[in-house]
């Protein structure tokens, strides 16, 4: 609708071109700005133009505007009569709408009175708590559906959101009103609810109850979810290590595991997933009892294996030593070889036993060389002092041939004495001083 009508603007235009002709010296100027800005107001859509917005088109130009016609154009430029019944009409609506919005309030003091005299005016009422009866009880009953024969946790997802759907539209049921029953609107619309206090009460403790249930199913799942990751963590951790102490707090984090699926409450759907999972638990760690066990033993031998072999090492650093000491580094590496032949070809520690015990008899082999080269260098440099101390004793009574040949057998127990052992530089300086007197004997 244009906001200034046709009827107005020749009204308008007509005075505008009375006052354009009375000022000969910018009329002609001033009424085509005048007509502009009318034509502007006529192209315009929406509520129509009040007297002030008409007088501001020309008031400036033409202060002289006869008020005669101002109020002509202003009256020109009203809603036809059809149209303004029609507004009024509206208006009467909206009113009454207004008025029946405000008796439908959510407030006892108002919607009482009206009950009691005239119900119909609730009607707006009637149809929401329909609406909310019917939706709230279709709710409830689906939720209970599928939290009390859940089969996974996303129907306690869904059970969830609908039991909120079911106390939303309980909660827009009007707890006053209970007990009211409006027959008139039931004996047209076939109500299906009688609004008693004790339903309204069921319904609201069985959605209370199911939330609750909801809260316990879904902390259920949760605290299994992490259980079912701490065992498997637990298995994969056994499988992976690789010392005793390593299997040892893998095994305490499996029975841990174990534990906590029994605490699991049993009444709960993730209860009797976590029973299943308990059995297979509990049959998987006891197959591993027993490996874990001979494993614990196998370990336990290998520590102590080690700690001989570590002994042994540690003795033999720094060669050369006596017999003595090489026989006490023998004794620890076979120590160490006993313990690991205690481990059965059954044990799941015997292939490590084995690769443990070829390198320690490899050691032992060697102690054993040292030893019995030290032994045997030792003896030979005892011969060799003995034949020298014979020698010097008797140098004067014997032949030269005799003292030459007796000479030599000293210098073959020196030269068979080992490098390596303790009396090899003592050996040494003995074979030189036998070796030089071999040559002074020679020459005479």
């Amino acid at each position: 609708m244009a906001r200034l009508t046709d009827r107005a603007f020749e009204i308008l235009r007509a005075e505008v071109d009375k006052c354009a002709a009375a000022d000969t010296l910018a009329g002609e100027v001033y009424r085509g700005m005048v007509i502009k800005r009318l034509e502007k107001l006529r192209s315009q859509n929406g509520t129509f133009a009040s007297r002030e917005e008409i007088r501001d088109t020309f008031k400036d130009e033409f202060p002289n505007f006869s008020e005669q016609a101002l109020k002509a154009a202003v009256k020109a430029n009203r809603p036809p009569g059809l149209f303004g019944k029609i507004i009024f009409a509206g208006s009467l609506l909206g009113s009454a709408a207004g008025i029946i919005w405000l008796i439908n309030l959510p407030f006892p003091m108002i919607r009482w009175p009206v009950a009691k005299t005239m119900p119909i005016l609730l009607l707006p009422s009637f149809m929401s708590m329909d609406h909310n009866y019917r939706q709230a009880i279709a709710l409830v009953e689906q939720s209970d559906q599928l939290v009390n024969k859940a089969t996974a946790v996303a129907d306690f997802d869904l059970g969830e959101i609908k039991a909120k759907q079911a106390q939303k539209h309980l909660d827009a049921l009007p707890v006053w009103f209970l007990g009211y029953y409006p027959k008139r609107y039931c004996s047209f619309f076939s109500c299906s609810w009688q609004f008693t206090l004790d339903e309204f009460q069921a319904a609201r403790k069985n959605v209370g109850r199911m939330e609750a249930q909801i809260f316990q199913q879904k902390n259920a799942f949760t605290q299994l979810n992490q259980v079912e990751q701490t065992l498997n963590a637990a298995k994969q951790q056994y499988q992976q290590a690789k010392t005793a102490a390593d299997r040892q707090k893998a095994t305490v984090n499996w029975q841990s595991a174990i534990d906590q699926l029994n605490q699991i409450p049993a009444e709960t759907l993730a209860g009797e997933t976590a029973n299943k999972t308990l059995k297979a638990a509990e049959r998987d760690f006891q197959a591993m009892g027993g490996v874990a066990t001979g494993s614990v033993q196998a370990d336990n031998l290998i520590e102590a294996a080690k700690e001989f072999a570590l002994s042994a090492a540690v003795a033999a650093k720094k060669p050369p030593h006596p017999a003595a000491q090489w026989e006490q580094i023998a004794e620890l590496w076979q120590e160490a070889i006993n313990r690991l032949k205690l481990i059965s070809v059954d044990n799941p520690g015997y292939l490590d036993a084995q690769t443990k015990l070829a390198q320690y008899q490899k050691d032992l082999g060697i102690t054993q060389i040292r030893l019995q080269a030290e032994k045997d260098s030792t003896t030979a440099l005892q011969a060799a002092k003995n034949l020298f101390a014979n020698l010097q004793n008797n140098v004067n009574s014997q032949n030269p041939g005799y003292s030459l040949s007796q000479l030599q057998q000293i210098i073959n127990q020196l030269e068979s004495v080992k490098p390596g052992t303790t009396v090899y530089r003592e050996s040494q300086k003995w074979l030189q001083s036998a070796r030089k007197k071999q040559q002074e004997w020679q020459k005479n």
